[in-house]
């Protein structure tokens, strides 16, 4: 077809030779001691702001320039945004051999060597992967087929099922023992919620699917079940190189064992202090143990910080420095001058609020531009006031989080199509599709992917199914389009891209009608599946198109394309789990109050309320040239309650710390002030009462 964009291939790019000494020209003496280190295990402790990225990009250039070849050194990072912008800066260091290295996410590079080895350990190589949501609708699946739906008390709903699934597999806890700790009220489940992970897992099995958690659990039993294949997946690589080593689950930390194992070739990065992700699975002692797990480890210590002023890191080092267990670090900077940064007091919310809103509007006016300030906080809801001023203000204001392209229903609809013709035994994608069928309920899509699975989720299967009457046209058309997806009537000619996207073009041809009558109003959602046409033509296959979206799933098709951030001008609102890794000229911390900031689910947990510390700390070292931390001293029960309580400042911010801030109360618009002092006594009121009783 005469629109379908043709697939630029850039062409090589090669720098010309500088001397020996380039790569650690720029970096500091404990920089290029890590750039420049040998082959030993590295633990590289970088605080906040210290440089890790260009540290961690400069070693993988030095290792090239060394003579390590660039596809036998790998770099693990937890984004794949990051490992492309890692990747695209060791290029302009050593030329296009900085593209050659293996980089990637845990996941998918854990995908990559399932694909090349998986069959080798009886995994069939065109196994489809479920994201969460998949996941978790086939756990529904067998949750219902195990009549659990029927029970007479509450059994746990898919999403809980799934969350201590994923814990178990990436702690390595036992089942009773998360119960216990977690969800104790459906400890009288333990055997019928055992037995169900089992079904889950059977029917995974027979429709060839993985979970996240597969990639990672599959990866690591493969080397440890098999020295064969440890030896052939493990001697692909010279170096391992790890971003973030401080968010690695265990099940990532005996990944890097096997991987590691013969040659000891391992390079981490992290900080201690901003392991702030136990609730994904991370676990804190991984990076605290790194030594003893790989002995004759060397670690370096990053502490010049080239993001704060000092007063910032004063106050920040004095939070983390009430840490219970930790590497000894104090961040420094030789930036001069700044103030200490803010500890405001308000009244209540509203007064919270205001002066959030004031202050920023202050900088803006001054220079600071919205998009270089952000407001964070411990939890998303807790910004819901803020947002209603800032609306009610006309103050643009973007809020990090919240729907992601890939869980929008149109999306994982159209996905949904692809994903069966791909693997015909995806149970997950035949419910979704045949749900969206006119005459077609849930009794008889249950009816229909019985009769497929009893003929072996024959491809042909669905075409040689009686439908309802209702349904018969419904069926007709997807029978046709299906057929069509799996390439029995595709144009000769077309190139791999063109099919992905006419591909989504023949789906569209029967869903775009359903979407209309589905939403009123429709255009936006039209728009998405428009945008994600144009972005599969960039992929080689309908597999790697599908794995990518799987993978790492973008926000918005802005990120799926790999678009820079949004150039508007507005005020970033965000949680501080969101914000980490991000920097802003101006930082206001709200809700600095114990039982927000800590939890109040921490308070109690000596565990998780260290990592609420390190939260705070996170929180903290965003900010480049400006901090205020604001709590308010009321809290009503709702906004037109008369109820209220007092707040106590959070315990992180004790009378040590608090020596590092300045303190500032706000002055409400009609407050009276208070007059000047009268240096002598005109009158003596204690003298006239007396007055009153002495005797005339």
């Amino acid at each position: 077809m005469a629109d379908e964009p043709r697939l630029y291939r850039p062409r090589e790019r090669e720098l010309p030779p500088r001397d020996e000494h380039r790569l650690t020209a720029s970096l500091n003496p404990d920089q290029a001691r890590a750039v420049t280190f040998g082959d030993a295990p590295l633990l590289v402790i970088a605080g906040a702001g210290t440089g890790k990225t260009r540290t961690l990009i400069h070693r993988v250039a030095a290792l090239i320039e060394r003579g390590v070849a660039p596809e036998r050194v790998l770099l693990l990072t937890f984004t794949r945004r990051a490992a492309a912008e890692m990747l695209s800066r060791a290029e302009r260091l050593v030329g296009s051999a900085g593209v050659r290295v293996h980089g990637g996410t845990f996941h998918s590079v854990g995908h990559r060597l399932l694909r090349q080895f998986g069959a080798a350990a009886g995994l069939p190589a065109d196994f489809s992967i479920m994201d969460q949501a998949d996941a978790e609708d086939l756990m529904q699946l067998a949750r219902g087929a195990m009549g659990f739906t029927k029970t007479a008390k509450r059994f746990p709903k898919k999403e809980t099922l799934h969350w201590l699934y994923s814990r178990h597999i990436n702690t390595e806890l036992p089942i009773d023992e998360l119960l216990h700790r977690d969800v104790p009220h459906f400890l009288e489940y333990e055997v019928q919620i055992a037995a169900l992970f089992a079904d889950y897992t059977l029917r995974k099995q027979e429709r060839n699917l993985v979970d996240y958690d597969d990639l990672l659990l599959f990866w690591a039993m493969m080397m440890e079940a098999s020295p064969e294949l440890q030896s052939r997946v493990a001697g692909l690589y010279e170096h391992v190189l790890v971003d973030e080593y401080q968010d690695t689950n265990l099940l990532q930390a005996r990944i890097l064992r096997g991987m590691c194992s013969k040659h000891g070739r391992l390079t981490v990065v992290g900080d201690d202090a901003q392991s702030i992700y136990a609730f994904r699975g991370a676990h804190f002692r991984n990076i605290l143990d790194f030594p003893r797990q790989f002995p004759g480890a060397t670690m370096v210590t990053l502490a010049q910080n080239y993001r704060s002023t000092q007063p910032i890191l004063d106050l920040s080092n004095m939070v983390i420095s009430r840490a219970e267990e930790r590497f000894s670090k104090d961040l420094w900077t030789s930036r001069e001058g700044g103030e200490k940064p803010w500890l405001v007091t308000a009244r209540d919310e509203a007064q919270q609020t205001r002066f959030v809103v004031d202050r920023v509007l202050q900088l803006h006016e001054s220079g600071v531009e919205l998009r270089d300030m952000a407001v964070l906080f411990r939890a998303g809801y807790m910004s819901a006031d803020l947002e209603i001023e800032l609306a009610n203000r006309k103050i643009p204001f973007e809020k990090w989080g919240g729907l992601k392209f890939l869980e929008a229903a149109h999306v994982k609809d159209v996905l949904a199509f692809l994903r069966v013709s791909e693997n015909p035994r995806d149970e997950v994608s035949w419910y979704r599709i045949l749900m969206l069928m006119p005459g077609i309920g849930d009794t008889t899509a249950r009816a229909m992917m019985a009769t497929m699975q009893e003929r072996a989720w024959d491809p042909d299967a669905f075409t040689h199914l009686i439908a309802p009457p209702r349904a018969r046209d419904a069926h007709r058309a997807l029978a046709v389009m299906l057929r069509q997806l799996r390439g029995l009537t595709s144009k000769v000619g077309d190139t791999a891209g063109a099919k992905v996207a006419s591909d989504i073009a023949a789906v569209r041809s029967i869903y775009d009608a359903i979407l209309k009558e589905k939403y009123d109003r429709p255009d936006a959602r039209l728009a998405d599946l428009d945008q994600l046409r144009t972005i599969s033509a960039g992929y080689p296959s309908r597999t790697s198109f599908l794995a990518a979206l799987a993978l790492d799933p973008p926000s918005n098709t802005q990120d799926l394309a790999g678009g820079s951030e949004s150039e508007s001008d507005a005020l970033i609102l965000s949680t501080v789990h969101s914000a980490k890794g991000k920097e802003w000229k101006a930082v206001f911390v709200i809700w600095a109050v114990d039982g927000w900031f800590p939890s109040s689910r921490a308070v109690d947990d000596p565990d998780e309320l260290e990592e609420e510390r390190r939260l705070m700390y996170v929180a903290l070292t965003r900010a480049k040239d400006e901090l205020a931390i604001v709590y308010p001293m009321q809290v009503y029960g709702s906004r037109r309650s008369a109820d209220y309580s007092f707040d106590q400042l959070s315990r992180f911010l004790d009378r040590g710390v608090r020596g590092t801030m300045q303190r500032v109360v706000v002055e409400e618009p009609g407050d009276v002030p208070a007059p000047a002092p009268i240096e002598s006594p005109t009158i003596d009121l204690r003298a006239l009462m007396r007055g009153r009783f002495e005797k005339k």
